[in-house]
């Protein structure tokens, strides 16, 4: 049983994209927005090498205790003008593998992801959910997250 204690999070890599590709599949949205293909759609391996060139951005993984990917998130510091030229963390795509939920990854994951955040100057960090996505609001407000925003989306 894969517990928290054991976990090490360290960058993503290519090799690790399909573990991401299946655990960001693996919810009802996720599924119709995601392509799981054998093999997968070069467009994944693409965003991949784009993620790795910017400087702002960290694609992390988490990694039980023989290697396998478990759990996954996207940190963008995004530089600005605003809260007197502070940056701020964006978390993005946290996910833990389904036969590993309630058992401190994502706590682990997250706690990575604001530690980097001020470690790198973020003023703040801030994620984003689905409004349906109840538990993992429950989720986000136990670890300190509040309430503060109205998100609005243009689909492409």
């Amino acid at each position: 049983m894969t517990e928290a204690s054991s976990i090490t999070i360290r960058r993503a890599r290519r090799e690790d994209i399909a573990a991401i590709v299946g655990m960001l599949a693996d919810d009802p949205l996720g599924s119709a927005r995601e392509r799981i293909e054998d093999p997968l759609p070069q467009r994944y391996y693409e965003a991949f090498a784009r993620v790795e060139r910017d400087p702002n951005l960290q694609l992390v993984v988490a990694v039980d205790g023989e290697g396998v990917v478990v759990g996954c998130l996207q940190l963008a510091v995004l530089p600005g003008i605003s809260s007197q030229g502070g940056s701020r963390g964006l978390l993005e795509d946290v996910r833990v593998a389904k036969h590993c939920r309630s058992r401190g990854i994502g706590e682990k994951l997250v706690q990575w992801a604001v530690t980097e955040a001020r470690a790198r100057g973020c003023m703040l960090v801030e994620l984003l959910t689905h409004q349906t996505r109840v538990d993992a609001q429950r989720f986000y407000e136990r670890l300190g997250f509040a309430r503060s925003h109205v998100g609005m989306t243009i689909r492409f």
